[in-house]
């Protein structure tokens, strides 16, 4: 059963902090229903919006980014970015034993990026 905590969220932060320094971002994470752990961006020096295809939908209400279609998504520092990302909030004993078609799902916790949030766009620093 997925579950995240306080404690496992230090130990995540400990590794997400200087990539976020490495990138010039500034963002925050938080625990979700005991399950998630969430990173969100609010500021910096990457475009991401202009990596994603530059939507307008996207700079006024922010990006839920997929962690599993990401590379698809998005390109140049804003993947790099991400690709490092996903790999530090996967850095709490993190395992995946799901079996889809047997509809049985057990992971160590769930984890996500957003790009600003619908209420507090994302802010391009230059």
């Amino acid at each position: 059963m997925a579950y995240m905590n306080q404690e496992m969220k230090a130990v995540i932060a400990k590794k997400v902090k200087p990539i976020l320094a490495k990138y010039g971002v500034k963002g925050s994470l938080s625990v979700r229903n005991h399950s998630t752990i969430t990173l969100t961006v609010k500021s910096g020096k990457i475009d991401f919006f202009e990596d994603y295809g530059d939507r307008e939908d996207a700079r006024k209400f922010g990006i839920q980014v997929n962690p599993y279609w990401f590379h698809e998504h998005f390109e140049g520092p804003s993947k790099k970015f991400l690709d490092e990302v996903f790999d530090a909030l996967k850095s709490a004993d993190w395992y995946d034993k799901s079996d889809i078609q047997s509809d049985y799902f057990n992971t160590a916790y769930y984890y996500g990026v957003n790009i600003g949030k619908w209420n507090k766009p994302y802010v391009l620093v230059k």
